[in-house]
């Protein structure tokens, strides 16, 4: 197969290999074999005259070469798609599969709900959600953009701020029982703590208007689970400073205290990140609106 027309489609199969990652899956959503996925991958690899997949009985592993391509591939692919709408007059009207990494417990809580609005508004987009709390790697996992709770620092990838999380300090009525009533950060220091990575763990920073503390703290707990954290307070295992969202309802109840109300944690930034690239298909463009207008003070 040497022609263009057989080498766009040699680039077409690599690219659903890796996002779909495997050759099984792959044949699948190409209504074909994984025979004819296999001997694809090989006469592109001989064409090209570079190993881009590494095999094992358990796995596919790009190459170093094979990922510099799937990333200029990936971008081919969804410049000839959307070509090819244009040319039906469906170039705004997004389609296809949408990759998205979303932290655990916020994705499972405040942003399902845009998600089902933008599947709503899109029947022909279906959405991959998963949650994770570290960084993808874009490229090698097929992912189409991140939605990511603190600062962002890849320069590879765009990050656009689309809300904040605010945070309160909170303990357990049988934790301060029997206890002075705290009035001051101060009053906190000799309180046994937990701490939430990976934004604080052996100081919290807490500001009441203009003013700012900084408390070192020894954690009992340390997790990087918002569940467990609020969970671990209401064990009555120690303070903690967390996201407002997930404690103002045992807060509500009596569960759980607000400790010293007129102190907060810094707000957490939200940002939407995706890799940089020379074209965006319709359906992360508009996700990436519709998160823009609709995430913004999430407490």
């Amino acid at each position: 197969m040497t022609g263009n027309a057989d080498r766009l489609l040699l680039t077409e199969t690599f690219v659903r290999i890796v996002e779909a990652g495997s050759l099984s899956a792959a044949a699948a959503q190409m209504n074909t074999t994984q025979p004819t996925v296999s001997r694809r991958l090989q006469a592109l690899e001989r064409s090209l005259g570079l190993t881009l997949v590494q095999r094992s009985t358990h796995a596919l592993r790009l190459t170093e070469a094979g990922a510099r391509y799937y990333s200029r591939a990936r971008e081919l692919a969804m410049a000839w798609s959307e070509f090819e709408s244009d040319l039906r007059g469906e170039v705004d009207a997004p389609q296809g599969l949408l990759r998205v990494v979303v932290p655990h417990a916020f994705g499972q809580n405040h942003l399902v709900g845009p998600m089902a609005e933008y599947l709503r508004q899109h029947p022909r987009v279906s959405v991959e959600w998963l949650l994770h709390d570290t960084p993808p790697d874009f490229i090698a996992e097929g992912i189409d953009c991140a939605i990511r709770v603190g600062e962002v620092s890849d320069p590879s990838a765009v990050a656009i701020r689309i809300g904040e999380v605010p945070r309160i300090l909170v303990a357990s009525p049988s934790l301060l029982a029997g206890r002075p009533v705290p009035r001051t950060p101060e009053d906190l220091a000799d309180l046994p703590w937990l701490a939430l990575l990976p934004f604080y763990r052996r100081e919290v920073r807490l500001h009441c208007g203009a003013e700012t503390r900084t408390l070192a703290i020894q954690p009992r707990v340390t997790t990087d689970s918002l569940y467990a954290l609020r969970n671990s307070v209401l064990q009555g295992l120690g303070v903690a400073l967390a996201s407002e969202w997930l404690l103002k309802d045992p807060v509500a109840s009596g569960e759980l205290l607000n400790v010293l109300p007129d102190w907060r944690g810094e707000p957490l930034p939200v940002h939407i990140t995706y890799p940089y690239a020379a074209f965006y298909p319709a359906r992360l463009r508009v996700f990436v609106e519709m998160m823009r207008d609709t995430v913004r003070l999430l407490g």
